[in-house]
């Protein structure tokens, strides 16, 4: 044998392996596919159920077995909802109050976080104990003395009560950004201390514009927290005009029986926007998210 003949054998022999790599690559994907395909569908279900249950007639929705495709189709029910709640002020009330949780958040988390992961400091570590501990206290341990320091501030009927905390951090995001902070390469910083850089100079515009992915990651998640808080704002909210989206949904439970229908249809105009800003945002949210167990504690 010639050794081209040795040469053409090799490359089709690399040819043929090359092609059982990516049936195999293939095979692996198409079963992941249709493994991941029933569990997509069954998240699906619930949001599939609220949409046909909000153009539903009031036989249709108490119809038994129930009908998973509404005959006739109501549309009427979404002018009816939004008209019989107060439903864009509630919503208006929201996204306000969700701004200024934002704004808090992103004020107070990371210069904390910048503090635990990039200055060593004596202490730090024992702080960032402290600190992740008081997730494992439950709200309803605290309610009671929250609510009697805002009430002596004056601050309860107002939104003070559900904003001002976040400008003091949240355990959560400063672990988030920590975990973030700590990837980044430390003798990018140690590099700027040596030309003279001040730590807020190196944090502002070195460090900062680096973890603009965590920072939407906590972005959306404290827009989330605030968009179905509940229990904040029933508890500290006394107005009507003051009320948020998740406790205007609460109008349509009556006295004697649930608005169904108009329930379910705001509740789709409520969770449709928040659906298609995470696919907006999804790759920098998953980026955020997947950094920051980079490196450990």
């Amino acid at each position: 044998m010639t050794d081209g003949d040795q040469g053409t054998t090799a490359a089709r022999g690399s040819l043929r392996a090359s092609t059982k790599r990516r049936n195999k690559h293939w095979i692996r994907e198409l079963a992941a596919h249709l493994l991941l395909l029933p569990l997509a569908v069954s998240y699906l279900l619930p949001f599939f159920w609220m949409l046909s249950t909000s153009l539903k007639s009031d036989a249709q929705v108490y119809a038994f077995p129930p009908a998973w495709i509404p005959q006739p189709v109501v549309w009427d029910n979404y002018p009816r909802a939004v008209n019989f709640i107060p439903f864009m002020r509630y919503v208006q009330n929201t996204l306000g109050l969700a701004l200024f949780a934002i704004i808090g958040v992103f004020l107070s988390c990371p210069p904390v976080a910048y503090s635990m992961s990039r200055i060593p400091w004596a202490g730090r570590h024992l702080l960032l104990i402290v600190t992740l501990s008081t997730m494992m206290i439950p709200y309803q341990v605290t309610m009671i003395p929250l609510f009697t320091i805002f009430t002596r501030l004056g601050w309860v009927g107002s939104y003070l009560p559900l904003v001002v905390p976040r400008f003091f951090g949240a355990p959560f995001y400063i672990f988030l950004l920590r975990q973030f902070f700590m990837t980044i390469p430390q003798e990018l910083t140690d590099a700027a201390r040596i030309d003279g850089a001040s730590e807020l100079r190196i944090y502002a515009q070195i460090v900062l514009p680096l973890v603009k992915p965590a920072l939407a990651s906590i972005g959306v998640f404290e827009f989330l927290a605030q968009w179905r808080a509940f229990i904040g704002p029933l508890i500290y909210i006394d107005k009507p005009d003051r009320y948020t989206v998740s406790i205007g949904l609460q109008m349509f439970r009556l006295e004697y029986g649930t608005e169904w229908q108009m329930l379910m249809a705001a509740s789709v105009l409520l969770t449709t926007p928040i659906i298609i800003a995470y696919f907006l945002v999804q790759r920098t949210f998953v980026q955020g998210i997947a950094l920051t167990g980079l490196k450990g504690v």
